[in-house]
């Protein structure tokens, strides 16, 4: 089955996963997730992720989610920039995500960041997710 939105796939993968209490979730593997995984691991909201590659072409990435007290860290975490309708903002108008509490995903020309490393580094770009 073909997907049309394979980021949109992930994150309700694991919005399902922390619906079910659930300490791993697989879904298959991209660049694109690969980065904004690493997004979200540096800014604590997952505890790691691993790619298992299976050959001909076909990789997985095994995603370990992280509780604190019972609860899942991630209490929020909806797709922003869809295929259908595509969202880019400027440096000056990233969006500040739950009063700055949450994060705001970005692909920017210098990567995929969190908005407060695309504020640092002076860029703009597609507002891929966001988290709380």
């Amino acid at each position: 089955m073909s997907v049309n939105d394979p980021l949109g796939d992930m994150l309700t993968r694991i919005r399902n996963a922390l619906g079910r209490k659930k300490n791993t979730v697989s879904t298959p593997a991209s660049k694109l997730r690969m980065r904004v995984l690493e997004v979200l691991k540096a800014e604590g909201y997952i505890r790691d992720y691993s790619q298992t590659d299976y050959g001909n072409g076909k990789s997985e990435i095994e995603v370990q989610l992280k509780y604190a007290d019972g609860e899942p860290v991630i209490r929020e975490i909806a797709r922003v920039s869809k295929p259908g309708r595509r969202v880019y903002v400027s440096v000056k108008s990233i969006p500040h995500v739950a009063n700055g509490l949450g994060v705001a995903i970005l692909s920017t020309p210098k990567g995929v960041l969190a908005d407060h490393d695309a504020r640092e580094q002076n860029v703009g770009g597609e507002v891929l997710c966001q988290i709380f």
